[in-house]
Formats: C-alpha cells, structure tokens, sequence
C-alpha cells in the first residue's frame, strides 16, 4: 500500500447497495458495520419516492425507533462523522483524524443518471478525496476456503499505486458501475471491491464474506473497523454449511470438487486472473448468456 494517497489519508466515502450487488449481505453488512463502529451520523437520505420502486423493495411493518408499530420505509442514507476529521483507527492502533462516510441503502430502480449527479454533487460538499465501492457476487466457489475479493480500479494512478486490475468486462452494469464512471470521470479516484460468494448458501447472510471485505478494505485503506463477533459468525456461518453438507451426499461430492478446483490455484487467495475470471462468468451467466446454479436466487437482475 503507497506511504500515502487518498484512500489512506484522505476524505473516504465507502459505497455499497443492497440487492443483487449483495450477495449474502456481504456488502451492505460491511457498510453497515463501518457506521457502527465509526458512531456516524445521519447526512442525508435521498429521496426513496424518487429512486426506490417500492413493489420491489417493499416497505414492512414494524415498531419504530420510538416504539410505535408504523410502516418502515427502505431508505438510502448518507453518513459521515458530525464534524470534519472524526478519529479513527489507523494501521499500528494508532489514532488519527480522518473522515470516513458511508452511502448504503437498497439499489435505486430507477432515475440512475439523476442520482449519480445527486451523488456527485454530495462528494463535492463533503470534498470526498477517494471512492471505494463494494459489492458481492454469487460464484462457483466453495465455502471452506478463503473468500476471494477481487479488485480492479478505472484509475490508472491507482491501479499503479495499488498493483491492481482494471476490468475488462463489456455489458451490462448497474448503479455500482454507473457510479464508477461517474466518479472516476470526475477526477475522484475510485476501487472496486468484488466478494465472491457460495451460489449454494445464496440465501443465508455471510459473514465470512464480509469478513473478507473488511480485512481488503483495511488493508487498501488504512482504516481499522472492530470486528466485534464476526470471526464466530463467519466460524459458525461455516460450520452450519459443513452440517447441511453431511446430510446431503450430492452437496458434499459437488463442494468437494469446487475445493479441488480452488486448490489447484496458486495461492489460497486465488490470482487476480483467476477472479477476474470468476468475476466475468458471473456476469455472462446472470445476463443470460451462460447457464449454472450461480444464476440462481435474488441477485440475477442486471449489473
């Protein structure tokens, strides 16, 4: 990681969205793990009538903060320190004043171009200086091993800086994508985080793979989030897909082989070609033009 650049120690925003780009709630459960743990505050929530299609992301009846039973509506909220250079945790334990703000909430289903530019223009009041976004993919990959996080960057500084990959896919994209070109063109550079995720447990939240997130994005970002119980989440999260398997003599015979094709890579992390081609599978089966299981669940709308 460079000495010094705007993710390590400039204005940081941190996006991810719930949704097919949230495989396992890896993604959003990291976002949402990062206002926790930093006690951010509420800047903004965008306008859910304008962007959020409600047949889709419905709205459910609950007890509200105040203890009311009433509607809770999805919302896509904005958070950030209440004032400029909050401390934070850096590498070492040491502390320092650093601005981290976070944008979570269900994908916008509509008026994309719209709220990129709302999106843009919140980076410019808040001078955020880098963007990280995150998001998780169903694949073909087994859940024993290391969850693979795949990295790639539009900015060739950054992929320099970071030894990182810029993608090669060609189709189509969703807001994560929309928003990365949007950034990126505007001189902010940005890093996109991929989490692969067992296409088998697509229903089940991962904590593992948002471990593994959480462990990235320190490490590109100089940014320490407390991981409270999520090392015996992601342990139990393993050992429950371990006893499904024991039951079931189809599942263990098909991880096992997903086990041998992981292990035939060169390092348990997997390559950078390897995930980018995982990454690109992905795509091509959830647009259709591949089939497999990975297409399967909630995730299969487009990117």
């Amino acid at each position: 990681m460079p000495q010094h650049s705007p993710f390590n120690d400039g204005r940081l925003l941190v996006v991810a969205f719930e949704g097919w780009n949230d495989a396992g709630e890896a993604a959003s459960g990291l976002a949402r793990r990062i206002v926790d743990a930093l006690g951010l505050s509420e800047l903004r929530e965008l306008d859910g009538e304008r962007y959020v299609d409600y047949q889709f992301n419905r709205p459910s009846v609950g007890t509200t903060d105040d203890g009311e039973r009433g509607i809770i509506w999805p919302r896509i909220v904005w958070y950030g320190p209440e004032s400029s250079g909050a401390l934070v945790t850096g590498a070492g334990g040491s502390t320092v004043a650093r601005d981290v703000h976070v944008l979570v909430g269900p994908e916008p289903s509509r008026t994309w171009r719209g709220f990129s530019a709302e999106i843009l223009d919140l980076i410019d009041v808040h001078g955020i200086d880098a963007v990280v976004f995150v998001g998780a993919m169903l694949a073909d990959v087994p859940h024993t091993r290391p969850i693979s996080v795949y990295v790639s960057s539009d900015n060739a500084g950054v992929r320099a800086a970071y030894e990182v990959e810029r993608s090669n896919y060609e189709g189509p994209t969703g807001i994560l994508g929309v928003l990365s070109d949007v950034v990126d063109r505007s001189g902010i550079p940005t890093i996109s985080l991929w989490a692969s995720v067992p296409h088998y447990v697509h229903n089940a939240p991962s904590p593992k793979a948002t471990l593994s997130l959480l462990d990235k994005i320190e490490s590109l970002t100089d940014v320490t989030v407390p991981r409270g119980s999520l090392v015996d989440d992601a342990a139990e999260w393993e050992e429950g897909i371990d006893a499904l398997a024991a039951d079931d003599e189809d599942m263990a015979s098909y991880i096992g082989q997903l086990e041998q094709a992981r292990d035939t890579v060169d390092s348990p992390e997997a390559s950078g070609d390897a995930i980018a081609q995982e990454f690109e599978q992905y795509l091509r089966r959830r647009d259709g033009k591949d089939g497999g299981a990975a297409g399967e669940g909630p995730w299969r709308p487009q990117q």
